[in-house]
């Protein structure tokens, strides 16, 4: 197969593409035609029906470099993807989530270290399993109770889910699921070991709630979402923005092309406001351009369009390591954290990146609930590497 990053869009292309595009509004850019920048690079996947679709991102501090869209929001249609569509970015919403919290301990509101019971009293007492087998379980008190800063690092032993959540993680109200959170003994003991749970983020965005006395949804959106522009992301598509839903995608049963898949850990209607709850962890649906927003403000150090939302000391807390030197996992407070760079993934193959060495924010927008085959883990790369070579300084 041709090289994705050469095809279709030479160094010296790419260069001029980045003259041209940096100087556009950001308005053009939005409207800029699919297939004549970056993404364009991700054409043979496209072709080769690895990936359905995809709209990708690049922005300095300042301003879009460049907004451009591949493939197909749907299929079967032959539905162009739209630098405009909305996805589902699951787990990035874990990073705002974050975002919205140490607003709060800005505000002296919430310090970090404390147990997360002072906040949430349903977890005092909360004991930590020693033993476990088909006959018997057995407990012990924790070294320390579960601290806020556990629960925004993954350093908490709270499970991944708990068994209300089913079938789909969106049903019950953030305060029940919370609740069976607490009800259960921890994994493992507070700091000891690091463990991917989204049951720790709900947490955080029910400690939100509390503190805040606001619901989680209207906290985010008041004091992120509509200050930054960002009027696309939402746990509930409207009618209008789920015309603009790019369809998921994973490999059929022979593994010889693309199908059509709903995202199995959502309840359907999406825009039902009563049957779906909102999820602080992975429930935000999005755009690449709301994204950029958010991620150019991260960027900025907590700085935007000459509004402050987060102290420099706050984003230097979410995006540096803080968990434990001798686990193996480097995270922050809600951000996959690796030195110079920074971001989060979704559950779909979405993707967010900042690189404070090159100074660049890039966004990868897709729905993908698992790639055909082996292609599809290079598609990533294939953009990643294109927005080095044209914007990197």
């Amino acid at each position: 197969m041709k090289s994705p990053v050469s095809s279709r869009l030479s160094l010296k292309a790419a260069c001029v593409a980045a003259l041209f595009t940096a100087a556009l509004p950001f308005s053009a850019l939005h409207a800029a035609e699919p297939g004549k920048d970056l993404a364009a690079n991700l054409q043979p996947f496209v072709d080769s029906h690895v990936l359905a679709g995809a709209v990708t991102l690049v922005a300095n501090k300042d301003k879009v470099l460049d907004l451009s869209a591949v493939g197909y929001a749907d299929v079967a249609a032959k539905k162009p993807m739209t630098t405009d569509a909305l996805f589902w970015i699951a787990s990035m919403s874990k990073p705002i989530t974050a975002t919205a919290l140490m607003m709060l301990v800005d505000e002296g509101k919430v310090n970090v270290d404390d147990p997360v019971e002072k906040y949430l009293p349903e977890f005092k007492g909360q004991m930590l399993v020693v033993e476990k087998d088909g006959d018997h379980v057995l407990l012990k008190k924790p070294s320390h109770p579960i601290t806020v800063k556990n629960v925004l690092s993954h350093t908490s032993g709270l499970p991944f889910s708990s068994a209300i959540e089913k079938p789909t993680l969106d049903q019950l109200p953030l305060a029940a699921r919370v609740r069976s959170y607490a009800m259960q003994p921890l994994d493992f003991d507070p700091d000891s070991d690091y463990r991917y749970a989204n049951a720790g983020i709900n947490t955080a965005g029910r400690i939100i709630e509390v503190v805040s006395g606001m619901s989680y949804e209207d906290f985010l959106d008041q004091r992120i979402f509509k200050p930054l522009g960002m009027k696309d992301t939402t746990f509930w598509p409207n009618d209008e923005q789920l015309t603009r839903l790019a369809k998921s995608y994973h490999g059929n049963k022979d593994k010889s092309d693309i199908e059509e898949t709903p995202v199995g850990q959502l309840k359907y209607p999406l825009n039902d406001h009563v049957g779906r709850q909102p999820m602080p962890a992975g429930g935000l649906f999005s755009t690449a351009a709301d994204i950029g927003r958010f991620c150019q403000m991260i960027l900025n150090g907590g700085e935007f369009e000459g509004k402050r939302y987060l102290s420099q000391e706050a984003i230097k807390k979410m995006t540096s390591r803080e968990t434990p030197e001798n686990l193996k996992a480097s995270y922050g407070f809600g951000w996959s954290a690796n030195g110079t760079s920074f971001g989060h993934g979704g559950a779909y193959s979405t993707n967010m990146n900042i690189d404070t060495k090159l100074g660049l924010v890039t966004v990868f927008m897709v729905q993908n609930a698992g790639w055909r085959n082996d292609d599809g883990k290079k598609i990533q790369p294939a953009f990643n590497k294109a927005a080095t070579e044209a914007f990197g300084k």
